[in-house]
C-alpha cells in the first residue's frame, strides 16, 4: 500500500466517531437523536415524536408503523458532520421487543450512549442493553435526560449507576435547577456556567449564555438559591468524586455523565463536543487472522443488518456494512467469505434513515448501504487481499412462539418471499417443525410487537394477509452437537423439536422447569441459549 493511501486512511480514522444509543422506551431516544442531528446541521428543524399526533415525523423513524405509533422499531443509520468529524449514529429500536436488533447494531458500534430518564433512573431495558455493551467492552457515555421535568437528585442517579452497573461515574457537567427551574448546566472542565433560553418545543438550537464561575453577572442571571446549591454540589463532587480517566472510559469501566434535556436542547451541544474528545475512534476487530487494525491496508467489513423495502417504490433490499479496514471504493470487487464468491459492490449508498445518497468512498467506522440481491446474510464478511473472517453475530433464545398461516393459496409465492426476506433481515427468527408434514413456519421472537410487525409488513409490503396462532412455549435451546447428539439420546418428553433456518435442531419447552428436568434426565445432552455462530463454511440458505 502506498504511503499516501496509508496516510489517507489514518487521517480518516482520526476524524471518525461511531455510536449507538441504548435506552428504555420513552426515555427520549428518538428526541435526542433528532437534536444531535439538529446540532450536526443534518436537519434544520427537529420533530419531537408524539405517539398521538406526530404532525412532523421524526427523521429516524421511517417505517409506516413507527410513524403511526411514535416508536422506533428498526435500526437506521444517520451520518452527519460536526466540527470536521464524521459521526455515524446507529439508531437502534427503543422498544424492548427488539433487543436482538439492538444487539446486532451494537456489534457495529465503537461507543454507546446510555440515555436515562432523570425521574425514573435505570430501567429494565437499559440494564439489559448495558449487559450487551459490557460483553463487548464498549465505552459508555451517560446522558441523563428530561431535567426540564421533576426528577430524582443528580447525586442519587450517579450512585444508582455505580451501585447497580458497577461503573465509576464522572459528571462532566452538572445541572442548575430541575423541572421548571432548570436553567442550564455547569461545565466542570471549562469552569463555565451555560444558561439556556427555551425555544419553541426545542425545534431550533437553544440560545446559550456562557458565564465563568465567579463572574459578577451570575448574581443577576441566576437565582441566589440555585447558585448556592450549585456551589455546594460542586464542593461535594470535588471532594468525593473520582478524577476523569480516559483509559477507564475506553475500557468501559468509567462513564462520563452529562445532564440535560433533549426536548428543550439544554446540554445537547455540550454533550456532542465532549463526546468527540472522549469517544473511541474506530478500532481493531477480532478475526480469523487475529486482531485487525483499521489501518490494515486491504478493505474489509461485515454485514450487521439487512432491511427489505426501505423504499416501498423500488422493493429494494439493503445490506448495512460496517467498514472495518482499508478504503472502500465504489464498484470495487470483493471476496465474500461465507460463499467464496467474488462480488462487485455497485451502487453504494450513504444512509440517512430512509433517504439515500450515492457515495464513492468510505473508511473504517463508516456504515454503507449496499443493494442486496440475496447474496448477504447477517454476520457475513467481505474483504480484499488475504482471506479473513470476522466473528459472527449470534441469535439469542426467543421467548414467544407462534405458527404463521397463509389462508390464501393464490398468495403462496408472495408469502414465501416475504417470510424469506424478513427472516434474512432478522425481523424475526423462523423455525420449522421437525415433522415434514407440518409446513407452516414457526415465528420465534423476543416480544409480541415483533409478530405484529411481521404481519403488518407482510400485508403492507407483500400484499399477504396472515393468521397467527400462539404456541405454548417460552424457552428455546439449541442442541450442541446437532442432530447426531440429539438422536443418541433417543425419545424425550415434555419438549417439541423444531429446526432453525439453518436446519439445526432446537428444543422448545413450555417453561424453564421443563428444560431443567430434561437436562437432569440427560446430563450428556448439551443445550445452549444462544445459536451456534455460523462460520464461512456453513450456508445461510435452508
Amino acid at each position: 500500500m502506498s504511503t499516501e493511501l496509508q496516510s489517507e486512511i489514518h487521517k480518516a480514522v482520526e476524524l471518525r466517531r461511531n455510536f449507538a444509543i441504548i435506552s428504555h422506551p420513552d426515555a427520549g431516544k428518538t428526541t435526542l437523536t433528532e437534536k444531535l442531528l439538529l446540532y450536526g446541521g443534518a436537519i434544520h428543524e427537529a420533530g419531537a415524536v408524539k405517539a398521538r399526533r406526530a404532525q412532523r415525523k421524526a427523521t429516524s423513524d421511517w417505517m409506516a408503523m413507527e410513524q403511526q405509533r411514535g416508536i422506533s422499531i428498526t435500526s437506521t443509520v444517520l451520518q452527519f458532520t460536526y466540527q470536521n468529524c464524521q459521526i455515524n449514529l446507529l439508531d437502534t429500536p427503543g422498544h424492548q421487543d427488539f433487543s436482538e436488533d439492538t444487539y446486532r447494531t451494537l456489534a457495529a458500534a465503537d461507543n454507546a450512549v446510555m440515555l436515562i430518564d432523570a425521574a425514573k433512573g435505570l430501567e429494565p431495558q437499559t440494564r439489559k442493553l448495558f449487559e450487551v455493551c459490557k460483553l463487548r467492552g464498549l465505552p459508555i457515555f451517560t446522558f441523563v435526560n428530561k431535567l426540564d421535568r421533576p426528577g430524582r437528585e443528580p447525586l442519587e442517579l450517579l450512585d444508582e449507576i455505580e451501585q447497580e452497573l458497577g461503573l465509576q461515574t464522572y459528571a462532566v457537567n452538572w445541572p442548575i435547577g430541575m423541572g421548571d427551574r432548570f436553567k442550564g448546566v455547569f461545565d466542570r472542565n471549562q469552569q463555565q456556567i451555560h444558561l439556556f433560553e427555551r425555544s419553541a418545543h426545542g425545534s431550533k438550537e437553544a440560545r446559550n449564555t456562557i458565564v465563568n464561575l465567579g463572574d459578577a453577572q451570575i448574581e443577576e442571571l441566576l437565582e441566589q438559591e440555585l447558585y448556592h446549591q450549585l456551589k455546594n454540589d460542586l464542593e461535594l463532587l470535588e471532594g468525593v468524586g473520582p478524577e476523569l480517566n480516559l483509559q477507564l472510559i475506553h475500557q468501559g469501566k468509567m462513564t462520563p455523565v452529562f445532564f440535560g434535556s433533549a426536548m428543550t436542547n439544554f446540554g445537547v451541544e455540550l454533550f456532542l463536543k465532549y463526546f468527540l474528545d472522549y469517544a473511541l475512534k474506530p478500532g481493531s476487530h477480532n478475526s480469523s487472522v487475529g486482531e485487525v487494525p483499521p489501518t490494515y491496508p486491504d478493505f474489509s467489513g461485515f454485514v450487521f443488518k439487512l432491511q427489505a423495502n426501505m423504499d416501498p417504490k423500488h422493493r429494494d433490499r439493503v445490506a448495512f456494512i460496517r467498514v472495518c479496514t482499508g478504503k472502500f471504493e465504489k464498484d470495487m470487487t470483493v471476496n465474500h467469505a461465507r460463499t467464496g464468491k467474488v462480488v462487485r459492490l455497485s451502487r453504494p449508498q450513504k444512509l440517512f434513515a430512509q433517504e439515500r445518497e450515492s457515495i464513492d468512498e468510505a473508511y473504517p467506522g463508516d456504515v454503507i448501504g449496499l443493494n442486496n440481491p440475496g447474496v448477504f446474510a447477517i454476520g457475513d464478511t467481505i474483504y480484499t487481499g488475504q482471506k479473513l473472517e470476522y466473528e459472527g453475530i449470534p441469535y439469542f433464545s426467543p421467548e414467544l412462539f407462534a405458527t404463521l398461516r397463509n389462508p390464501n393459496p393464490s398468495k403462496f409465492k408472495q408469502f414465501q418471499k416475504g417470510i424469506s426476506e424478513l427472516r434474512e433481515e432478522g425481523a424475526v427468527q423462523i423455525m420449522y417443525s421437525a415433522d415434514e408434514a407440518k409446513r407452516d413456519p414457526i415465528m420465534a421472537a423476543v416480544g409480541q410487537l415483533q409478530f405484529e410487525v411481521v404481519q403488518f409488513r407482510l400485508q403492507n409490503e407483500y400484499g399477504v394477509e396472515t393468521l397467527l396462532e400462539l404456541l405454548p412455549y417460552s424457552v428455546a435451546r439449541w442442541v450442541e452437537g446437532g442432530w447426531e447428539a440429539l438422536n443418541k439420546v433417543g425419545r424425550i418428553f415434555n419438549t417439541t423439536t423444531v429446526k432453525d433456518s439453518m436446519g439445526r435442531p432446537v428444543l422448545l419447552f413450555r417453561n424453564e422447569w421443563n428444560c431443567q428436568q430434561l437436562q437432569g434426565d440427560h446430563p450428556d445432552l448439551k443445550l445452549s441459549a444462544i445459536a451456534p455462530v455460523f462460520s464461512a463454511q456453513q450456508a445461510m440458505e435452508e
